[in-house]
């Protein structure tokens, strides 16, 4: 084969290589798909025995935080509520209409410790509701005296992820079929001392949180639950 044949069969396959990249990139956003996503409309001022407390000073926000948070994501919503008996629950949710390599979720473990809380221990764990479970995460995070338990949970499109690797797998899949996800990072939190305590309080919390959705959103946060 002469060099000038070979040269022209390894254009043609780059070409071919290139074309078919082009046409395997996602393209379709799923976040234009169904309800569109208004968090602050989404979410209840009043469930259950749950208020929101419309002035608090319990969230610490760094603003270099807070800069980095708006660039990755479309929507986020920071809500203090309390209940009957002056508990205080922090709820933080973040949205991203587009979760490729360059919208990766800005993950509690990491954004905590950025604003200067020490991790003190980090474990798996479930919240249960009515229709299934939902795999969470939970961090135990202080800061001199405070001692900030936190619950959250992560979707990729329909699912809950807990790891990077099931996250990258979900993404993968939807990109072979030419669409790019959403996602969404839900965390709750309370200062306690007693941090099983605060995550039972915390995971009912949340379940109460759900179960007052719409359920035309609720998907949207659980994503496909789990059987019990």
């Amino acid at each position: 084969m002469n060099r000038w044949l070979r040269n022209l069969i390894l254009l043609a396959l780059m070409l071919a290589a290139s074309g078919m990249a082009a046409a395997l990139r996602p393209t379709h956003k799923i976040a234009e798909q169904g309800p569109k996503v208004d968090l602050e409309a989404m979410i209840p001022h009043a469930f259950g025995d749950w208020r929101e407390e419309k002035q608090s000073s319990a969230q610490i926000v760094d603003p270099r935080q807070k800069a980095t948070i708006d660039k990755i994501y479309s929507q986020t919503l920071s809500r203090t509520y309390v209940n009957g008996d002056g508990y205080r629950i922090m709820l933080s949710i973040a949205y991203g209409s587009d979760q490729s390599d360059s919208m990766q979720v800005h993950k509690p473990e990491v954004c905590y410790p950025a604003q200067g809380f020490a991790l003190q221990n980090k474990e798996l764990g479930r919240l249960v509701i009515d229709k299934g479970m939902i795999p969470v995460t939970r961090i135990l995070t202080t800061m001199g005296q405070r001692n900030e338990p936190v619950t959250y949970w992560t979707t990729i499109g329909d699912q809950v992820v807990q790891s990077g690797v099931s996250k990258k797998l979900i993404e993968m899949s939807y990109g072979l079929t030419g669409k790019i996800p959403d996602g969404m990072l839900v965390r709750v939190s309370s200062i306690d001392p007693e941090s099983n305590e605060a995550y039972e309080i915390q995971d009912r919390f949340a379940a109460r949180m759900l179960e007052a959705l719409a359920p035309e959103y609720q998907r949207r946060f659980t994503g496909n639950l789990q059987l019990k």
